[in-house]
């Protein structure tokens, strides 16, 4: 396998990350992926730093094992707390998904105050006002874990009174702070955009970290001349480590599109 058809890896700890995935598929369509949900450890975002780092670790590993030419870690809270040794321990180009929102958010706001919404972890992590902060820090930035939003978006409750009671009561603090961009923080909230934007009103930019991701993404691999141009043989593999049934039911709906040939895998524990 020559280098530009190698796939690019992606993991997360369940199905969120495939937000991430249909973007990536969206911007660069001949590229072959490689999707890891580590289903049966989901959620990462209640976890300690020290266990989610292990976790990513071992997706690491497996992802590696498959010769992708690349690692995207599609998971905010993996972002935030395992990134840098992430990178420091494989030989290819790795992307996490704070530092493309964080840019894009730094660019568009125009009074400079950002509010960020995510797990507990992401928002403990200050991980976006650091990365915010190198950029510009005169940008305000307000954080606000959303806990009930992941469980919305998998049971499908995305739209209706439920979804926007919850996001009322979360995002009253936001709108007294007068941002003016709100960073989705978590790869499940892009399904929420519409009760969100209808929640802050109008002239709210909503930061979409999988849409600034793939971006991203295409640009590292064109800088390293590794993007597939050709499309040759095109394929989209996906390992979850419990439950395929259940990631294909939810996870379409993440992808938009039917998930075929889903294998259950055993990850290699660190010793």
């Amino acid at each position: 396998m020559n280098k530009e058809s190698a796939p690019i890896g992606i993991f997360d700890s369940g199905i969120g990350g495939l937000t991430v995935l249909k973007e990536i598929c969206k911007k660069l369509p001949h590229e072959s992926t490689v999707y890891l949900g580590d289903t049966a450890r989901v959620p990462y975002g209640i976890r300690s730093p020290e266990t989610v780092t292990r976790y990513s670790f071992e997706n690491t590993r497996f992802l590696f094992s498959k010769e992708v030419k690349m690692i995207v870690v599609a998971c905010n809270t993996a972002s935030s707390v395992s990134l840098d040794a992430i990178k420091n321990s494989v030989p290819v180009p790795v992307i996490g998904v704070i530092e493309p929102g964080a840019k894009a958010a730094a660019a568009v706001t125009g009074n400079k105050k950002i509010g960020v919404i995510g797990t507990e972890a992401t928002i403990k992590s200050n991980s976006y006002a650091r990365a915010i902060m190198r950029i510009d820090n005169s940008i305000e930035v307000f954080g606000i874990a959303c806990p009930l939003f992941v469980p919305l978006v998998e049971e499908g409750w995305t739209k209706g009174k439920i979804a926007e009671m919850i996001a009322q009561e979360y995002l009253k603090e936001m709108k007294r702070k007068g941002i003016d961009t709100l960073v989705l923080g978590c790869t499940h909230y892009p399904l929420l955009k519409g009760i969100l934007s209808a929640v802050m009103g109008e002239g709210i930019n909503l930061i979409d970290s999988a849409i600034e991701t793939a971006g991203e993404i295409e640009t590292i691999l064109g800088n390293l001349s590794l993007l597939n141009t050709a499309g040759d043989n095109m394929r989209r593999e996906f390992y979850v480590t419990d439950s395929p049934e259940k990631f294909r039911t939810v996870g379409e709906k993440f992808l938009g599109e039917p998930i075929h040939h889903i294998k259950k895998i055993e990850l290699e524990m660190e010793v």
